[in-house]
């Protein structure tokens, strides 16, 4: 098991993402990682060791900007490589990063549907990376030049049509938001909650943290997408074509600790 989070706010996330690795430690000591986004720009941070090892005074002051992704690593599949710790990125299209908590059972054809039809090297043995640029490979065929929410929709469904496993993904989109999403099968937790100050996704189980911000779990074949827009984060979900929006100030992931 791995843990999770992505954070939408409106001020730097880069503190609120390290408490919640924190709480997160129990659920993978082998890596830690952070990737922050500011305006058009990212900032990654990401080693081997405990969470309080690979984050220090200077690395924290790089990783600026109102939303990010976070991710604590226990290797089921891949090796103990740091160059396997998360979150990974593209940069194509749209500077993609994502953390992933999970198993996919066909990684191995994926990973030659990559090579051979979508054009795309992968360069570890993480699933993880495969079912990234599975995501940004499906995202490109939409072809919209300004992202919507249909279309970041879209790119997950072609995913869950793709991927076979339990999984559950946060993933940022540099500039434009984050989104979360599940297996169809709803096998690995993936939770979203919010307050005034800040919204999160991933696999915290909020009410037993000093944060009381618990929504509710995603649903089975849910999807969820944070964006970042000026004075507001405007949070969409969707199952098949249902579609329902809120506003909110801010927004946080994470997955529930099982």
């Amino acid at each position: 098991m791995c843990g999770i989070v992505g954070i939408v706010a409106h001020e730097d996330v880069n503190q609120n993402l390290y408490d919640a690795l924190t709480v997160l430690q129990h659920r993978g000591q082998d890596a830690a990682g952070i990737m922050t986004c500011a305006e058009d720009r990212v900032s990654l941070r990401k080693s081997n060791g405990m969470v309080y090892d690979v984050f220090r005074q200077d690395h924290m002051r790089r990783l600026v900007g109102p939303m990010g992704i976070g991710h604590v690593r226990y290797p089921t599949a891949g090796c103990n490589s740091s160059a396997e710790s998360q979150p990974f990125y593209v940069n194509s299209p749209y500077g993609i990063a994502l953390a992933h908590n999970g198993n996919l059972t066909n990684s191995d054809e994926l990973e030659e549907e990559l090579y051979k039809s979508d054009l795309r090297h992968i360069n570890t043995s993480s699933d993880s990376e495969v079912i990234l640029n599975v995501f940004a490979h499906e995202l490109h065929k939409v072809g919209q030049q300004k992202l919507t929410p249909e279309g970041v929709f879209e790119a997950v469904r072609s995913v869950h049509n793709r991927c076979r496993g339990a999984y559950a993904v946060v993933a940022m989109i540099t500039g434009y938001g984050i989104v979360g999403f599940r297996d169809p099968f709803g096998i690995r937790p993936l939770i979203f909650g919010s307050k005034k100050i800040k919204m999160l996704v991933g696999t915290l189980w909020l009410r037993q943290s000093r944060w009381p911000w618990f929504l509710r779990a995603l649903r089975l074949s849910e999807m969820l997408l944070q964006e970042k827009q000026s004075s507001l984060i405007r949070t969409t979900t969707a199952i098949c074509v249902n579609v329902l929006t809120m506003h909110h100030s801010r927004l946080v992931f994470s997955s529930m600790c099982i």
